[in-house]
């Protein structure tokens, strides 16, 4: 065996595996050597290994994400999805980003490019063309091109020699365009060959640094070691009506000229028109369903009915029929079939409300009594929100024994049965009492077989459980804004409406009044209450609605409770549609302008402007590009008139504050200018409470 000689100076050395030996000065110590192919390579740690394999890009703060990926974004279709991100690497390389975005059902990711901004923060969008759930994320790598590009570029400005950097260039060129296994690889190694006849350094660099090569570059990059962001975050689209539309409510039965004749859904196909000349696109009714009769409930709710009381609609189920059968005074399915129709045929959809309860006498509490709790005695627990008690009605229990999954998958059912008659609009009555796993195994499995299918949420609840809702598959969501009257709670209400991560999951629909809240600011304020409230709803809310009445300006409440006299929740309610004080008009022009001007058609592209006055209120919508921006101002107060100044946002067009703004006065039909930052109004809560106007500089700039 082969010898090796090592001289040490004097001391002691520690040989692995052997023990201390001491060597006196000038000692040699000779080992035996191994053959070179014997030598056995140190062992790479673990943890080591993880390192070395570990991407150099960070991805940070992907967004939107709704609590990391848990929940979806909501978006509409059409409507571009910007993504940002935090992108960066260690020294001074460059680095190169992309959207990856794919339906579900699908395999291949699309792709969009991303631009670095300020401070790493990354940005691109991307335009879904179809409805669905999708998923998103980003991807980063070292650009190497671009890292040797900004390189020549510093060294040329300094007047650098650019040999070494030129066959740098060259060297890695060469390497991506003989790795690509595209027509691009060809078209990169033919750049070179084109670069290399240059007869000057200058000539090579410059064709190197052309826009083709740099495509070419870029589409051949084999992406090394390239970082992408651990989740792909859940995305919803929607279609338009998710976002923008508006509800008007009635009861069908309402739909007659005499209280003791009940009207019938043949009978709303006449009031259709006039629905849709106020410029409602969604016709919302009550529930439809059979109503019981045991515990039925009289006139303002009391607990004996007369024998020609209808009852509570909530009150669902009986002889007849239960959540999929139509209440027989209303009519035939073939009769919902031809409302239906000749709804679409004026450009109006009808939306259904899916109560999960059910009276005494529904089928279900025989047929399958094991969907409810039922109490030691034999007896069913009737609904209950203390102080009030619902003795029509008792509710399933989700969790009883027997109820998984028969009732779940009914449940389901009753949805899926009517998406098959066409309908794909459903308000949920008090969805925050029922299971948040329900909702969102249901959300999900209706509208993967109906993509179109919207959920609006009537949940009058805390905040977090509201929010809850949106995350878990509701498309849409009543709101505080019925409680929210004055300047600063408006504000406050719709800034959080607005911020991240609210606005990427949650829609407010601003009803200004339901069958159940007959608002206290209109109990008292006259007909220039019912106009401020409806300005405010059109405006702010991309989503707004209005319980048959309101444009009657019908306020008369149960003595200090915030509900209706006479309810027509018990009662059938015959309306003269052209009475004295009406509001009719108003409403129509509130709905044409909304339906006119994009950047009403959200509750997004809010901006809340100084208004020197704390009676009036002064906002701003304007879209993305800022192609349609409009100017609100509100005299809050009903009674009494306000002259106040306000400021014209001349500063986000960049102009100076003498400049001059067009302006299209949108209620009063003209066109003029103003000019200067600072302005004055007068708004009179009794001839003209708002003014809504569409801005832009004068002179197109």
């Amino acid at each position: 065996m082969p010898t090796t000689f090592l001289q040490f100076a004097a001391g002691d050395i520690q040989v692995p595996s052997l023990e201390t030996i001491r060597l006196d000065p000038g000692a040699v110590l000779v080992l035996p050597s191994r053959p070179a192919s014997a030598v056995v390579p140190a062992r790479v740690p673990d943890t080591l290994e993880v390192a070395v394999k570990a991407p150099r890009v960070v991805v940070e703060n992907v967004a939107p994400a709704v609590d990391g990926g848990r929940f979806s974004v909501k978006k509409v279709l059409g409507c571009p999805i910007t993504v940002t991100a935090d992108l960066f690497i260690d020294g001074h390389d460059k680095i190169a980003a992309e959207i990856l975005w794919r339906p579900v059902d699908e395999t291949v990711w699309h792709r969009a490019p991303m631009e670095r901004g300020e401070n790493d923060c990354w940005r691109g969008s991307f335009v879904p063309t179809r409805l669905g759930r999708h998923v998103y994320t980003v991807e980063a790598w070292r650009d190497a091109y671009g890292s040797w590009r900004d390189e020549v570029e510093k060294k040329r400005a300094a007047g650098q020699l650019l040999d070494v950097a030129l066959a740098e260039g060259l060297l890695h060129l060469r390497q991506t365009s003989g790795g690509a296994r595209c027509p691009d690889g060809e078209a990169l190694a033919a750049a070179i060959k084109k670069a290399e006849s240059e007869a000057t350094v200058e000539a090579r660099i410059d064709r190197l640094l052309a826009p083709d090569v740099a495509q070419l570059a870029a589409a051949c990059d084999p992406r090394d070691r390239s970082s992408r962001h651990d989740v792909e975050i859940p995305l919803v689209v929607e279609r338009q009506g998710a976002a923008f539309a508006s509800w008007y409510e009635l009861f069908p039965r309402s739909e007659t000229s005499d209280a003791r004749q009940h009207g019938s859904l043949v009978g709303v196909i006449r009031r259709l028109p006039a629905i849709r000349a106020m410029g409602f696109d969604v016709l919302y009714f009550p529930p439809i369903h059979p109503i019981g009769r045991k515990n039925r409930k009289g006139r303002n709710n009391s607990l004996t009915a007369g024998p020609d009381d209808p009852g509570s609609p909530y009150a669902i189920g009986s002889d007849e029929g239960g959540h999929d059968a139509i209440h027989p005074e209303l009519g035939t399915l073939d009769d919902f079939r031809r409302l239906r129709d000749a709804a679409a045929a004026h450009g109006i959809e009808i939306a259904l409300d899916f109560a999960i309860q059910c009276s005494p006498d529904h089928p279900w509490l025989t047929a399958h009594p094991e969907w409810f709790a039922w109490r030691p005695d034999g007896s069913i627990r009737y609904a209950e929100n203390p102080p009030k008690r619902y003795e029509d009605i008792v509710n399933v229990d989700f969790y009883a024994d027997g109820a998984i999954p028969g009732l779940w998958l009914a449940l389901r059912d009753i949805v899926l049965t009517w998406a098959a008659e066409g309908v794909r609009l459903f308000r949920v009555d008090n969805p925050h009492t029922k299971p948040l796993p329900f909702w969102e195994w249901m959300i999900d499995d209706v509208t993967s077989r109906y993509p179109d299918v919207v959920f609006l949420s009537e949940a009058f609840t805390k905040p977090k459980m509201m929010y809850r809702l949106a995350k878990v598959g509701f498309s849409q969501s009543y709101t505080y804004f019925t409680w929210r009257n004055d300047k600063s709670g408006i504000v406050d209400y719709l800034s959080e409406l607005t911020r991240p991560p609210v606005r990427d999951f949650f829609r407010p629909h601003f009803f200004v009044n339901t069958p159940d809240i007959n608002p206290v600011f209109l109990q008292n304020s006259g007909r220039p209450g019912f106009l401020i409230r409806a300005a405010l709803a059109t405006t702010l809310s991309g989503l707004w609605g209005m319980y048959s009445g309101f444009e009657l300006c019908e306020a008369e409440p149960l003595p200090g409770k915030e509900e209706y006299k006479d309810s027509e929740k018990y009662e059938i309610k015959p309306r003269n549609w052209q009475q004295a004080g009406n509001i009719i008009a108003e409403i129509t022009q509130l709905n044409c302008i909304r339906r006119t001007n994009p950047a009403l058609q959200t509750h997004l592209g809010l901006t809340f402007y100084n208004a020197f006055d704390s009676r009036v209120i002064y906002y701003g919508k304007a879209t993305p590009a800022r192609d349609n921006v409009i100017l609100v101002l509100i005299n809050l107060n009903p009674f009494e008139q306000a002259t106040f100044s306000f400021e014209l946002p001349l500063w986000e067009w960049g102009l100076d504050d003498q400049s001059t703004l067009a302006i299209d006065d949108l209620v009063n039909d003209r066109s003029y200018v103003r000019e200067g930052k600072l302005q004055s109004l007068t708004l009179d809560p009794h001839h003209q409470p708002y003014a809504i106007w569409r801005v832009r500089p004068a002179g197109g700039h």
